[in-house]
């Protein structure tokens, strides 16, 4: 009976809120229609494609008074549904339309009559019916009775779909306010995926969601592929428009598309089909994502059972695909500026100069799960004589900006460097100093050192250090920080900044580096510190680049901000 499985229908079904449990007003006007009509067992009962339910029951026998429902196969209702008409049954076992129904034998029905229920749009949800162990010849009387008992109990029935109304309005009204909060939170696609998944489940009940961008050439690419099965989003990442899948279909014609079935699917969409079987989805609905050129994708909602969105959802979800648009474009927007000024960085980190017999390792990571771009470098410039200059710097924020305040400090800096041979603290008052006459805004940390090999043996590090994390020294296993800390650069003109010195004993090693490596939201600086210091004591025998990556992969474990760090060995003799 097609009329059984009717989308709109099982949609208002669901709408009334009432399931396989007592209803204390529906139980009410099966109490009337047994009382009226003198029946031995009256019942309100709904049908499903696959069951009748008994929201309302007097008389019924167990175990069915406990279960309240009963398969099909018990079902006399269903053809009060199927016939949108009432059923009036003298005696079932003679009775050709129902002689061959178990609830004949089971439930011990013989005499039945049964009203339909309908909703305000008139699909017959159920019927109110009437029901007698023995053969019963209805009166006019008593069929108009249930009649009007059937009027009022679908009453009942509309004004619980109305209340379901109301209060799924309320709910998409509020989803769209979240999604809209919470879309603008968003800077990646990733983001945009997983916020979008976690507002509509919760609603709606999809099996799925999907976002699809269409790329270059006119493919899909799956945004949303980490919800399927492995093979099957990697089969779907990325294919030709032409493919018909409800997701090209939206977004290649820039139309909703509504698939309330697996028989549409097939239709429409037949190259998804496979993947529907598969994982046994039966219906969806996909939304162009609009751009101003044309659809940038699509956002696409599947079911495991037969569902059409009504209109209000339809108006709920095309709402919410406009917001999915607006982040899907900001989160492209983000990701090319990050690229190109992560990109920017890493270029300006040349490759360290050859020092012998001094070695050198230097890393740069970025913060592998912050959405933005850091101002942090390191450098370093060999002099003849074997003078070597040595540069750890930190533009303050995470921002396209900061990258470019950090282009050009480190830029007038090496210059500066180049230029005389002054001390460390007098370039970095004339690094302020030019940075205020050329427009550079923006906070910065830096520590200039110059090392020079010293003629007993060793090496002398001279260096000024503008509110920078101090370096550490690590010499006979035991490690130590410089201390002496001056102001950041870009506070003001011709700050006092001071010069200090130290001796580095041969086979020692020197550790720059900025916060990142030692801050966390866990862990203070100090105690960062601290325990960097232990990490280094214990691992001075470990060779330089593996040392080195040793102390980047836990930063980058543990922290939040970008992390760049230059680490030197004097030769042991």
């Amino acid at each position: 009976m097609s009329e059984l499985s009717s989308v709109l229908r099982l949609d208002a079904l669901g709408r009334t809120g009432l399931d396989a449990a007592a209803d204390a007003m529906f139980d009410r006007f099966a109490e009337m229609v047994r009382t009226v009509l003198d029946v031995p067992v009256a019942l309100v009962s709904l049908v499903t494609d696959e069951r009748q339910i008994f929201p309302g029951a007097c008389g019924l026998g167990d175990p069915w008074a406990q279960q309240r429902e009963t398969p099909l196969s018990h079902s006399f209702c269903q053809h009060v549904v199927a016939s949108a008409s009432p059923l009036v049954v003298v005696d079932a076992r003679n009775d050709q339309r129902v002689h061959d129904n178990l609830a004949i034998t089971d439930l011990g029905v013989v005499g039945y009559a049964g009203m339909p229920l309908t909703d305000a749009d008139g699909q017959v949800l159920g019927s109110l019916c009437a029901i007698d162990h023995v053969p019963r010849d209805w009166t006019e009387r008593e069929l108009s009775l249930l009649k009007d008992l059937a009027a009022a109990c679908s009453d009942s029935l509309r004004l619980r779909i109305a209340s379901h109304d109301v209060a799924a309005s309320f709910a998409r009204s509020r989803l769209l306010l979240s999604a809209a909060s919470a879309l603008a939170a968003t800077t990646t696609l990733d983001d945009v995926v997983a916020t979008v998944h976690e507002l509509v489940t919760t609603m709606l009940d999809p099996a799925y969601v999907g976002i699809s961008e269409l790329a270059p050439g006119r493919e899909v690419v799956l945004a949303s592929g980490q919800y399927l099965p492995t093979h099957l989003g990697e089969r779907w990442s990325r294919y030709s428009e032409d493919v018909r899948t409800p997701s090209a279909l939206a977004a290649g014609t820039g139309e909703v598309v509504l698939l309330p079935d697996l028989a549409a699917v097939a239709a429409r969409t037949p190259d998804a089909l496979s993947t529907f079987e598969e994982l046994g989805w039966q219906a969806a609905a996909s939304w162009p994502l609009p751009g101003p050129r044309g659809p940038l994708g699509s956002l696409t909602f599947v079911w495991k059972k037969p569902f059409a969105p009504d209109a209000d959802q339809q108006a709920m979800l095309g709402a919410l695909a406009g917001y999915v648009a607006h982040a899907v474009t900001r989160a492209g927007v983000l990701d090319d500026r990050r690229t190109a000024a992560a990109t920017m960085q890493k270029a300006l980190l040349t490759p360290l100069p050859r020092c012998e017999p001094l070695r050198m390792a230097a890393r740069y990571a970025p913060a592998h799960h912050e959405n933005h771009v850091g101002g942090d470098w390191y450098d370093a410039i060999a002099f003849d004589g074997g003078r070597l200059a040595l540069v750890i710097g930190d533009v303050v924020g995470h921002s396209v900006e900061a990258a470019a305040t950090m282009s050009q400090y480190r830029s007038t800096l090496r210059t500066l460097i180049v230029d005389r041979q002054e001390s460390p603290s007098w370039v970095l008052r004339r690094l302020e100093r030019t940075g205020m006459a050329l427009g550079t805004s923006g906070l910065a940390t830096v520590l200039l050192g110059y090392l020079d090999p010293v003629p007993a043996g060793g090496y002398q590090l001279t260096w000024s250090n503008a509110g920078h994390p101090p370096p550490t020294l690590v010499s006979s296993g035991a490690a130590r920080l410089l201390p002496g800390t001056d102001p950041l650069i870009g506070l003001g003109r011709d700050l006092s900044r001071r010069d200090h010195s130290v001796t580095l004993p041969p086979g020692s090693r020197l550790l720059l580096h900025t916060d990142g490596l030692v801050e966390s939201r866990r862990m203070p600086v100090d105690l960062g510190l601290e325990r960097l210091g232990e990490f280094l004591g214990s691992h001075s025998d470990t060779p330089l680049e593996p040392l080195a990556d040793l102390l980047i992969e836990t930063a980058v474990a543990q922290g939040h901000d970008d992390v760049a760090l230059l680490l030197l060995a004097t030769p042991d003799t």
